[in-house]
């Protein structure tokens, strides 16, 4: 059955490594947390079940931003699927919860920060099968992008008791994974964890001593071609990214100190290929869904490993 969904509806053949597991553990009905690396498809893992199972699958994820190219996505594959944030208008909104009401979703995507409201009420009465939790390292203090919001969600098991939960992350240590599992109650849950090996990444450290001309060197070796520069300061990445400028490199910054709208139009600009090179504070990076990201340059250390695989996996 999950290959036939697969094929009918994602066009694919095979499922990667990692992706029959989680789905056949949430085609069992029982709780896991899946641990895979970014571009391993760990969206397929609560697509497919949508499909089979019937119902309404809620996806929590803290990405409003790019809620609308994720339904976009699914809806190009024939899944019906919206979601519900603080980007709609009051009339929309309302349509769509109606919908939402008469079982027309497979799918609903919603942030953390309104389920305890507007999307909560909108829940009520309707059939959830499956609750998936994005970003799950979110809801762990040990995990970073601590965000308090996801400690809510827990009540999630309360109202919808016949739907099982599944936390998804890109990366999380034994200890975030336990952290997880308890904020979220997870019950007698699947730990799946992917592997991490990503043979078509070359990973290459070399001492800092003239920053702007060795990420022009980096730039010069990537011409064309779609890449993260990452700084840990906010003042580094407008520094760097003007100077960029000044050299003829097309680029834009993007940390947290920007208006939203500036954020917005940068991950806009380039997710949708208008820009290649983006340079950041590590505010920019999950959900990134672009398929020919060549490189990913670090002008700084990271905080940890973990951060460095994390955010190295964008690539």
């Amino acid at each position: 059955m999950p290959e036939r969904v697969l094929k009918d509806v994602f066009g694919f053949d095979s499922f990667r490594p990692g992706q029959r597991e989680i789905i056949d553990a949430v085609a069992a009905g029982r709780d896991c947390i899946g641990v895979m690396p970014t571009g391993a498809g760990k969206s397929l893992t609560y697509q497919v079940p949508a499909r089979m199972l019937g119902g309404t699958t809620l996806v929590v994820s803290p990405l409003i931003a790019l809620m609308k190219d994720q339904v976009d996505a699914a809806a190009e594959n024939g899944l019906r699927a919206t979601f519900l944030n603080s980007s709609l208008d009051p009339e929309e909104r309302r349509r769509r919860e109606e919908a939402l009401k008469r079982g027309e979703y497979e799918l609903v995507y919603a942030a953390p920060e309104g389920l305890e409201a507007s999307v909560g009420w909108a829940l009520q009465g309707v059939k959830l099968t499956l609750i998936a939790v994005d970003e799950a390292h979110c809801i762990s203090h040990w995990g970073h992008d601590f965000r308090p919001e996801y400690r809510q969600l827990a009540l999630l098991r309360d109202h919808f008791p016949g739907a099982s939960v599944h936390a998804y992350t890109a990366t999380a240590t034994e200890q975030v994974r336990r952290d997880i599992i308890a904020q979220l109650a997870l019950k007698d849950p699947a730990v799946l964890v992917g592997n991490f090996d990503r043979p078509n990444l070359t990973y290459r450290v070399l001492p800092r001593n003239e920053a702007l001309k060795q990420v022009m060197e980096v730039l010069d070796r990537h011409q064309g071609e779609a890449g993260i520069v990452y700084c840990m300061r906010r003042r580094d990445v407008d520094d760097l990214a003007a100077a960029l400028k000044k050299k003829g490199v097309k680029c834009l910054p993007y940390h947290a100190g920007m208006m939203t709208e500036e954020r917005q139009h940068a991950q806009g600009e380039f997710a949708s290929e208008r820009c290649d090179v983006i340079v950041a504070t590590i505010a920019f990076g999950m959900g990134i869904d672009r398929s020919n990201v060549r490189f990913v340059l670090h002008t700084d250390l990271p905080k940890s490993l973990e951060h460095y695989q994390q955010e190295t996996g964008r690539a």
